[in-house]
């Protein structure tokens, strides 16, 4: 069976397609002819060095992928989500050795799975379950009320933009930060201001809120750099796990989107509201799996709006 995967660390040549042995579902388990796998900012991570301490447990080949949609084909005993032989479904994957998305065939737990959003694509449907259960813990972890206001950096991005969409469905007031070319992007996800990305993007948020936002999901990873838009009191998320020295009575949370690992009924709702158009799908481009290598470069090169996806 193929996947897509590396042998030994390294730059985006290294992801080659490779060979892996066929699995099968288990008591409460689903198994998916997976179509389509999106490409993240964490899968350059696994294929870079960074996480080969963690990673060297296994053997290899590693393969990389925290997004995955296709067809189910297999279901285990014991499964009650619904779930059926036939279904089109997404989920999110926690890699693990070969375990990851960028494979044609994958078993995950069935609280994993939910149906894709109706009348979309499986490129379309594997954008939304890793990203929006990450903007979903945000919100989650920041705890704001309608009415409330909320910072979000790194806006233009896949994260950020779901941020956006979800944040203005509950009410809060956004102001998200954006280059000059994704001004019109941004302003159309729903934040009520923009602003001119950058390092002094705390100053520009504080000119339309002299007291300080209620809370700030840094999705751009500024860390110290944007803390001063915090009123006094407020709360900050990490999506890489940053946490500030205690002042002012800030709150620091960190994002941890495996902490959402099977948690269906947030899953399934991110699917709900992508059919309502809460939420909208982004892809940039389709790759085929011998072709990975290419999403990689042109992820690292930046500047990618919407998800890359690897087809199978």
């Amino acid at each position: 069976m193929r996947a897509v995967g590396l042998l030994v660390h390294g730059g985006p040549e290294v992801l080659q397609v490779v060979q892996v042995p066929e699995v099968q579902a288990g008591p409460g388990q689903v198994r998916i002819h997976v179509h389509a796998a999106a490409v993240n900012p964490t899968d350059t991570m696994a294929r870079n060095g960074s996480r080969a301490e963690q990673q060297k447990v296994d053997p290899p080949p590693y393969v990389p992928g925290m997004d995955a949609a296709g067809i189910v084909d297999q279901v285990g005993e014991g499964v009650s989500t619904g779930v059926q032989v036939g279904d089109a479904v997404m989920a999110m994957v926690v890699p693990n050795g070969s375990h990851g998305a960028y494979r044609e065939q994958i078993v995950l737990e069935a609280r994993a799975v939910v149906p894709a959003p109706a009348g979309t694509t499986h490129a379309e449907a594997c954008t939304l379950p890793m990203n929006g259960l990450t903007a979903r813990l945000s919100l989650d972890l920041l705890g704001l009320e309608s009415g409330q206001t909320l910072a979000v950096t790194g806006a233009a991005g896949a994260y950020g933009g779901y941020v956006i969409q979800l944040a203005k469905a509950e009410g809060l007031t956004v102001i998200a930060d954006a280059s000059e070319a994704d001004e019109a992007l941004v302003a159309s996800l729903g934040a009520d201001i923009v602003v001119r990305r950058g390092d002094d993007v705390a100053d520009r948020i504080r000119e339309h809120f002299p007291n300080g936002v209620d809370g700030l999901a840094d999705g751009a990873v500024q860390n110290d750099l944007v803390i001063p838009a915090l009123r006094d009191g407020g709360v900050f998320t990490a999506v890489r796990g940053f946490e500030g020295e205690a002042e002012r009575g800030i709150k620091f949370t960190a994002t941890w989107v495996r902490t959402y690992d099977c948690e269906f009924e947030k899953l399934d709702r991110l699917r709900q509201q992508a059919e309502d158009g809460v939420i909208t799908l982004r892809v940039a481009e389709i790759y085929p799996a011998d072709r990975a290598a290419e999403t990689h470069r042109r992820l690292e090169a930046g500047g990618t709006r919407g998800r890359l996806v690897i087809e199978f």
